[in-house]
């Protein structure tokens, strides 16, 4: 009997969840030390507010630190890679990005498999990535922006945090559906290619809402659209990608992982902190000023989202032939 690779992902995500060994002792004196949270990115970027956001809840729940540890690289390789080879006991956690599926077919040689080799815990929010170009560039509008880029073909410089990060496809994404001629440049975080944006080394980026939102909002930089179907309710006056192009949608989603064989009561009890997280209305409201919209549920429904996006954006990447740089 032969699988789907959509059945296979599926079935895949949601085994990750069982453990190998029952292990409720373990469990019940989880955490009795520091936790590991490796975020694939460089301080400062949508990543890594969100997950000092929750590594901050987590620590005051669980009464032991989760403390951050930046390992940018390979588009969130470096960091998925140091949890897969960490101890399968919940002390080495990975933050989990959109880069995760994507670089499940952008890479032909990785050193893991994502969905066998990780455990979903549980998703934390989804949010719009932003069409936001620096105000030197002479354009309001999408269309206005595509037609300034055809008349300028191969001068536009978009910047992304990282090759195969959602920031980075979005703009393949766009460039596919528009036929526009825009160069990437790739930077190690957020951060840094925000600064080169604000700058003008760069003139447009796709950029994540919680890493973009503050310079949309101080006027520094010129927010054109978001790239969910519909608009954001944090910039509701700015118009949807989908609007101008038909059919395009990208949204940017985060969550957390461990290595698989990690006991499921480990799992379960990250999971239930994070959902008690997610319906303070402190973290709501924090969420939600960042443009996020929250997505608690299970590791089980957090597994099924990381196998449909696998999908989504394996046929993206095939059909652009897009090859990590």
């Amino acid at each position: 009997m032969k699988f789907s690779r959509r059945i296979f992902l599926r079935l895949a995500a949601g085994a990750a969840v069982l453990p190998t060994v029952p292990q409720i002792a373990h469990a019940q004196g989880y955490p009795n030390r520091p936790v590991r949270l490796v975020v694939g990115f460089a301080p400062g970027g949508g990543n890594d507010i969100t997950a000092r956001l929750m590594g901050q809840w987590l620590s005051e729940r669980l009464g032991q630190p989760f403390v951050i540890e930046n390992r940018p690289g390979a588009g969130t390789n470096v960091a998925t890679e140091a949890v897969v080879n960490a101890a399968a006991d919940g002390y080495t956690i990975l933050f989990v990005a959109p880069s995760a599926a994507i670089n499940a077919t952008l890479y032909e040689n990785l050193n893991f498999n994502f969905i066998r080799e990780l455990a979903p815990i549980a998703g934390i929010m989804r949010i719009p990535n932003v069409m936001v170009v620096n105000p030197s560039v002479p354009a309001r509008t999408v269309p206005e922006f595509i037609a300034y880029a055809k008349a300028n073909p191969g001068k536009i410089n978009v910047a992304s945090p990282g090759v195969g990060t959602s920031v980075h496809l979005s703009a393949e994404l766009f460039k596919m559906m528009t036929g526009v001629d825009m160069v990437h440049v790739a930077y190690k975080g957020s951060a840094p290619s925000l600064t080169d944006l604000l700058g003008g080394q760069v003139q447009v980026s796709f950029a994540t809402m919680p890493a973009s939102i503050e310079f949309i909002r101080s006027g520094k930089l010129r927010a054109l659209a978001v790239t969910t179907a519909i608009r954001s309710p944090a910039l509701p006056e700015v118009p949807s990608v989908g609007e101008f192009v038909p059919g395009y949608e990208v949204s940017t989603w985060y969550g957390l992982c461990a290595r698989k064989g990690t006991p499921a009561e480990v799992i379960d009890k990250i999971n239930k902190e994070v959902n008690a997280g997610l319906a303070d209305p402190a973290m709501q409201a924090r969420l939600a000023d960042l443009g996020g919209v929250t997505i608690a549920g299970s590791p089980s429904d957090f597994g099924r989202l990381i196998a449909d996006e696998t999908e989504k954006w394996a046929k993206v990447i095939r059909a652009a032939n897009i090859k990590p740089e």
